[in-house]
């Protein structure tokens, strides 16, 4: 089981690996971040930044260096990375590289449910998907190799990782819409009956219901 982190922010992260590179105030921070599409790389709320960096000087990770102020803006505290902070960063890199985690996209979470669609529109918000997912890969495949000219492969794995994630999504969905549509996915009978039967119980329900006049009066009411 992972180690608990005292601050398990995945934006905290975000911070030690800016900060281990020179002391810099939270501005300057964010401003790098997003430059970098670190949001792209983990989900990060940028509203909690100022309370990751408190919890990391409370817990020894960063420490305060100085205090500025250029004109009449407020004063920024610039911050540095301390030895504990150096060790947490390695220590949290080698676990998210070697340990793998429950995640939880919302895909899989539409999918565990997919059942409740019927097989045919199932088919056809899958093709949707698809094509929003050839698009995406196609034009990230072209950033991915405009950048490989550019920025060291070190620096570009993460969008590798991502890129191959598209393309086996992609070819899973494909097979699936393929099954969908062809008939050949295992107890399409089973589904397509139980949505009849579905459909049958809500048509009774409705057929039974008593009559209520205009205005919400029924029949005992006049």
């Amino acid at each position: 089981m992972a180690e608990q982190r005292r601050v398990g922010n995945l934006l905290a992260l975000a911070v030690l690996s800016t900060l281990v590179e020179r002391p810099m105030h939270p501005y300057e921070i964010a401003s790098l971040l997003r430059t970098r599409g670190k949001e792209d790389d983990a989900d990060i709320k940028w509203g909690s930044l100022y309370t990751v960096v408190r919890n990391l000087v409370k817990h020894g990770f960063i420490e305060v260096v100085d205090t500025t102020r250029a004109g009449a803006r407020p004063e920024r505290t610039v911050y540095r990375i301390t030895g504990a902070g150096r060790a947490e960063l390695v220590d949290w890199v080698r676990e998210l590289v070697s340990a793998p985690q429950p995640e939880h996209p919302r895909f899989k979470a539409g999918l565990s449910v997919l059942a409740v669609l019927m097989p045919d529109e199932a088919a056809a918000l899958l093709s949707r998907r698809l094509v929003a997912l050839e698009l995406t890969v196609a034009t990230r495949r072209r950033l991915l190799a405009e950048a490989a000219r550019e920025v060291p492969r070190l620096f570009l794995v993460e969008d590798e990782y991502e890129l191959a994630l598209l393309e086996a999504e992609a070819v899973w969905v494909r097979a699936l819409v393929e099954q969908l549509e062809s008939g050949s996915f295992p107890d399409m009978v089973g589904w397509r009956a139980a949505h009849d039967a579905l459909a049958a119980t809500a048509h009774t329900v409705v057929q039974d219901a008593p009559y209520e006049g205009h205005a919400g009066y029924t029949d005992s009411d006049t």
